[in-house]
């Protein structure tokens, strides 16, 4: 089985671009909605609750992976001579790297 070069690209560019994009929505709270589940509802963007906590881990998902989707998209459109030198190996440096970011952005809990 051949696989072409753009869902190559398409794979690689979206591994990225989901750890990238997650990390920044975590820090930043770009939840596309929020949940409360004690009053089971969902809400906009960033909307506090009424009563109890609210989650907003499922907004950050679904912004991660519209984001990352339309990325590598259009990472998926270029030449077949650019794609075949698109190392796949960003595919796993890049969210290692975020694994660093994330333990740096949560270093308060770990040091306490």
């Amino acid at each position: 089985m051949k696989i072409v070069p753009s869902v190559r690209v398409f794979a690689v560019t979206f591994t990225a671009a989901f750890s990238i994009i997650y990390v920044l929505a975590v820090e930043y709270n770009w939840a596309l909605f929020s949940y409360a589940p004690a009053t089971r509802q969902f809400g906009p963007l960033v909307t506090p609750a009424t009563a109890g906590p609210t989650m907003y881990w499922y907004g950050w998902m679904a912004t991660t992976a519209i984001g990352a989707g339309v990325i590598a998209g259009l990472a998926s459109l270029v030449p077949e001579g650019v794609a075949k030198r698109v190392w796949s190996g960003w595919s796993w440096v890049v969210p290692i790297g975020v694994l660093v970011a994330f333990a740096y952005l949560l270093r308060g809990y770990f040091m306490r």
